[in-house]
C-alpha cells in the first residue's frame, strides 16, 4: 500500500479550492485525537484535518485501546468549532461521522451497515470496519475532535474483537474498489465535510438537517432485541426501537418501558421479531 500523499489532500481539500483550513499527513503518532485535542487549547483553526498512517497509542470509546497497526488503515481526526450548534447536541457528530462512512463505502461498492452508537460493519457477516469517537474539548469556544479509525487491508497483527465479540475487517476483504490510502482519505474527507456542513445547518438537529431518516435506514441496530453495557457498569436488556433527532437511543425494556440511552456499547441479540 502506498504512502498517503499529503501533497494531493492538500490541494483537493484545503481552502480556498476545498472545505479544509488545514489539512496535515504524518507517517505515525500516538494519537490523532490526543493531537488535535492539543492543537484545540493553543488555537488551531476550525476544520484542522490530521491523518495517520499508524497510531500507536490509539484510543477509542471508554478509553480502550485502538488497534491502529501500520499500512492497515487511517486515521483521521478533525478538529471543529461548530458555532452554531449547542454542546447539548454535539454527540449527534458522530451519527453524522457514520453516515460520511457509509456514503465512503457505497463509493467503493461495499455493503455496509451502523451500529448505535459509534460502529460501522461491512460484508454479509457485518464485521467492524470502522470506529468513531467524539470528544468535546475544554476551550473558550466549544470545540469538538472527532476521530474515525478505518480499515482497509487486513492487518499483520492480531485484532481483538470489539465489545460483545464482535469481529474485525477491512474494506479490502470487503470487495472495496480501491484500498489506495490517499484516495479513500480523500473521498471520505469530501463526504464528511459535506454531512457536517449540513449537521451545522441543521444546528445539530439529525431532522432538521436532513438525515435522521438516512440514519434510520442504515442502521442494523433499530428492530434488534440488544443488550446494552452502561458506563457505570450496569446493563439493561430491551429493543432498539429508534434514535431522536440529538442521536440518542430509545430503548424499549422488557418491562415495556421506553427509556431513552445516551451512551453505551451495545450488543445485537436477535431481532425483535424472531
Amino acid at each position: 500500500m502506498t504512502e498517503i500523499d499529503g501533497t494531493r489532500l492538500r490541494a483537493e481539500l484545503e481552502a480556498p479550492a476545498g472545505p479544509y483550513d488545514n489539512v496535515k499527513v504524518v507517517a505515525s503518532t500516538g494519537s490523532t485525537n490526543a493531537d488535535l485535542r492539543a492543537a484545540a487549547a493553543d488555537g488551531a483553526a476550525d476544520r484542522t484535518v490530521l491523518i495517520a498512517a499508524e497510531q500507536t497509542a490509539g484510543v477509542g470509546r471508554r478509553a480502550r485501546h485502538w488497534s491502529s497497526p501500520k499500512d492497515a488503515g487511517i486515521y483521521v481526526s478533525l478538529l471543529l468549532r461548530p458555532r452554531e450548534v449547542s454542546f447539548a447536541d454535539v454527540g449527534s457528530l458522530s451519527i453524522v461521522a457514520g453516515l460520511a462512512v457509509m456514503d465512503l463505502a457505497a463509493e467503493l461498492g461495499v455493503y455496509a451497515v451502523l451500529k448505535w452508537p459509534n460502529d460501522v460493519l461491512a460484508g454479509p457477516d457485518a464485521r467492524k470496519c470502522a470506529g468513531i469517537l467524539s470528544e468535546a474539548v475544554a476551550s473558550e469556544e466549544l470545540a469538538v475532535v472527532l476521530g474515525i479509525g478505518l480499515n482497509l487491508r487486513p492487518s499483520r497483527e492480531h485484532v481483538p474483537p470489539g465489545p460483545g465479540g464482535l469481529p474485525a475487517t477491512s474494506l479490502g476483504e470487503e470487495g472495496a474498489k480501491t484500498t489506495d490510502r490517499t484516495a479513500v482519505s480523500a473521498l471520505l474527507l469530501a463526504a464528511l465535510a459535506d454531512r457536517e456542513a449540513r449537521w451545522r445547518a441543521g444546528g445539530g438537529n439529525l431532522a432538521k438537517a436532513g438525515m435522521l431518516d438516512d440514519y434510520r435506514k442504515h442502521c442494523a441496530t433499530l428492530g434488534q432485541q440488544v443488550k446494552i453495557m452502561l458506563p457505570d457498569g450496569g446493563q439493561l436488556h430491551g429493543t432498539a426501537a429508534d434514535v431522536d433527532s440529538s442521536g440518542q437511543l430509545l430503548l424499549v425494556g422488557q418491562d415495556g418501558r421506553p427509556r431513552t440511552i445516551f451512551a453505551g456499547d451495545v450488543v445485537h441479540l436477535r431481532t425483535a421479531d424472531q
